[in-house]
């Protein structure tokens, strides 16, 4: 532990010294104590904090793959000169696609920024590169494949009737009828559930989109099928595990017992397995992911005729044009002008 100063002040930490340095001049650090110094070191762990989990996650993976090659080459990753980032990304345009690209590029700035070097968004050396890399190796967009009603309903008809099931089954129709992210599944807790004889409400504390953690509760109806009532899936799933408080998907145990938090990850294995078991396939320009769920929902409630601020409030969506992207692909026959013709 660092010893205060000669007045008895408890030093700054260099992560707050270098947030600091960006907007007062070296002298003014010496006043810096107190409340006044602890007010700033919390600034700095908020900052920590802007991003998600899984963006974090994401950006250390890519920036431990962008310094493993700065070090190949016997160059210092931080900072990086432009062309040294334009071939990185020339070096890797073969293996990953178009998000992956941009991804990677998006950690490399964000660990330029956090350390306080200077970072030129459209600096020509990178966006040329990245042009030209999509033009020459650029590979369609696969999306995730819309998941609706009849495909959940065949997921469903796999999940038997032990534990794995029944949690299966609640996770599945409650990714569906919510639109929820995989992360928004997981972070449910039993104290976010509140039921009612018309439904469900479900209380989301934070999302992709609610980095400030606002939070949003959205309303989920009973549904007509007994066997595919989203309501009533949770609330057997609840029964039957005599979950009170705390996390209500959970790791099961090779016999059944519930364990600690299902991850993220686990619920795209969850898919997976139910999807084989069910002889599920997706289109080859498409790709199976939970995030199917939350399309299917959309997809199938354009297609039903649900109006976009419905479907922006259900699914907690900022944008209008991210709604109206899922909305063309949902009617891209029906609304086609080609039905106009005598064909």
């Amino acid at each position: 532990m660092t010893p205060p100063d000669e007045r008895g002040r408890a030093p700054l930490s260099p992560a707050v010294r270098r947030i600091l340095q960006e907007a007062l001049p070296l002298e003014a650090l010496a006043v810096l104590s107190g409340p006044v110094g602890e007010a700033v070191a919390q600034a700095a762990g908020y900052a920590g904090r802007a991003l998600s989990d899984n963006t974090r996650r994401a950006y250390e993976s890519d920036w431990r793959a962008f310094c493993t090659w700065c070090e190949a080459g016997g160059i210092a990753p931080l900072p990086a000169a432009p062309v040294v980032v334009a071939g990185h990304l020339a070096s890797v345009a073969k293996t990953l696609g178009r998000s992956g690209l941009r991804r990677r590029l998006a950690a490399i700035a964000h660990q330029h920024r956090h350390a306080g070097h200077p970072w030129e968004t459209r600096n020509p050396a990178i966006t040329a590169t990245m042009r030209g890399i999509l033009a020459s190796h650029g590979k369609p967009a696969r999306p995730a494949a819309a998941l609706t009603s009849t495909e959940v309903k065949r997921l469903l008809a796999v999940c038997g009737t032990d534990t794995a099931g029944y949690r299966d089954r609640a996770l599945l129709l409650l990714g569906f009828a919510g639109a929820l992210r995989r992360s928004e599944i997981v972070a449910i807790d039993r104290e976010h559930l509140r039921f009612t004889g018309e439904g469900m409400t479900v209380f989301i504390p934070r999302s992709k989109r609610d980095q400030e953690a606002e939070g949003a509760t959205i309303g989920i109806p009973r549904g007509l099928n007994p066997l595919s009532c989203p309501v009533r899936a949770m609330e057997e799933w609840l029964r039957r595990t005599r979950i009170e408080w705390g996390p209500v998907f959970r790791r099961l145990s090779p016999g059944g017992a519930l364990e600690d938090r299902l991850s993220p990850q686990g619920v795209w294995k969850i898919l997976r397995r139910r999807a084989e078991m069910a002889r599920l396939m997706v289109d080859e320009t498409e790709r199976l992911s939970p995030h199917g769920l939350r399309a299917g929902f959309i997809t199938e409630a354009y297609l039903k005729g649900a109006l976009d601020e419905q479907v922006m409030h259900h699914a907690r969506q900022k944008s209008i044009a991210t709604t109206q992207g899922y909305r063309r692909r949902a009617k891209i026959t029906g609304d086609s002008p080609a039905r106009l013709l005598d064909l």
